[in-house]
């Protein structure tokens, strides 16, 4: 199915970009749903599934909301209000939707998994005030485990994605940049024109102009969220996000770095290429786990790595600074864009 978005001069002079956490933290579930995984994300899904597993994450009321394919809750992603919202600040606007639009998208959940609501969604339905606080509580769980401790990298690949199409805009206008957003989207000068649509898109009651939202979990489909009063949402594969999860080269520190850092601080940033426990560090490094502690404390107040609770356990990981810090030739956020590196129903899929 082909379906057009007709545009007005007003709604191309309101076209905008947002990153959105929330954004991530949905699409990401879905990819976990999926069976197999995405081979792109597989990387990813072989560090995160069995901490999400251990902390119940894998069989809570935000696995039972987010299927594979078909409607995924609005309500869950509310409209940023600027360029970069917080994750707080999505949570907060969750935990106060209303509960006509709440039950609403339950309901289609329902209606998709064959009439009946999953056992764990039932109480969030009858009482939606009461249950978003639990829910959002879920949601800061499974950011902890899943996307805070890659968030530098995903939310550097979506920057750039930004920067790229904001320079297209500038250099050849905003006609170009949505024509070159993905294969399913086509700018015949007065509509977006999607493609293999399993429903229409219309903009009929729908806010003036465009959202456009890159994703690192979206791909390979473009997703659409059109829900009046907000203006039309597309949510599109950010540039290079096949490179993603790729591992990259050996990280060394210079002898200047170990020279400032000290070797074992130095040491402890070149292996946190993906997140890892303390205990996990004095293994690899022949550390001590309590010196380990000592020197990610240090590493962290000095803001060059982050650390997130899974369960248990702490992940530490390497900031956008300390990547920079290891190669400056390479900063976390390359205004070239990551491609040129090596390396109705208002919410549906196509």
């Amino acid at each position: 199915m082909q379906t057009a978005l007709t545009f007005s001069a007003n709604d191309i002079a309101q076209t905008r970009f947002a990153v959105s956490p929330m954004q991530e933290v949905v699409t990401s579930l879905r990819a976990l749903a999926h069976s197999p995984v995405p081979a792109l994300h597989r990387r990813w899904d072989g560090q995160v599934r069995a901490r999400l597993a251990a902390a119940g994450l894998d069989r809570g009321r935000l696995a039972a909301m987010v299927p594979p394919t078909g409607h995924l809750p609005d309500f869950l992603n509310p409209t940023p209000a600027g360029a970069a919202p917080t994750l707080a600040e999505e949570l907060a606007a969750i935990t106060a939707a209303g509960t006509t639009q709440v039950r609403a998208d339950l309901d289609i959940v329902a209606a998709e998994a064959g009439g009946r609501l999953p056992a764990a969604l039932e109480p969030l339905h009858r009482d939606p005030p009461g249950r978003l606080p639990q829910l959002a509580a879920e949601i800061e769980a499974y950011w902890e485990i899943a996307l805070a401790p890659y968030w530098a990298r995903i939310r550097a690949l979506l920057e750039a994605d930004v920067f790229h199409r904001s320079r297209q805009a500038a250099e050849h206008g905003t006609a170009r940049v949505l024509d070159d957003l993905h294969e399913t989207v086509r700018w015949d000068g007065t509509a977006l024109l999607l493609e293999r649509r399993h429903c229409a898109v219309t903009r009929l009651h729908a806010g003036a102009g465009l959202l456009l939202m890159p994703s690192a979990f979206a791909w390979p489909r473009v997703l659409t969220r059109v829900l009046p009063p907000d203006p039309p949402q597309l949510i599109y594969p950010a540039r290079g996000v096949a490179t993603l999860w790729e591992p990259r080269r050996p990280r060394t520190c210079s002898d200047a770095l170990s020279a400032v850092l000290g070797k074992s601080r130095a040491r402890l940033l070149a292996e946190l290429e993906a997140p890892a426990s303390t205990t996990e560090l004095a293994r690899r490094t022949g550390l001590s786990v309590a010196g380990v502690s000592q020197h990610l404390t240090a590493l962290r107040a000095a803001g060059l790595t982050s650390a997130h609770r899974a369960g248990h356990t702490v992940l530490y990981a390497r900031t956008a600074v300390a990547e920079s810090l290891l190669d400056p030739t390479e900063s976390a956020f390359d205004p070239a864009g990551p491609a040129t590196r090596p390396g109705g129903r208002p919410f549906d899929t196509a």
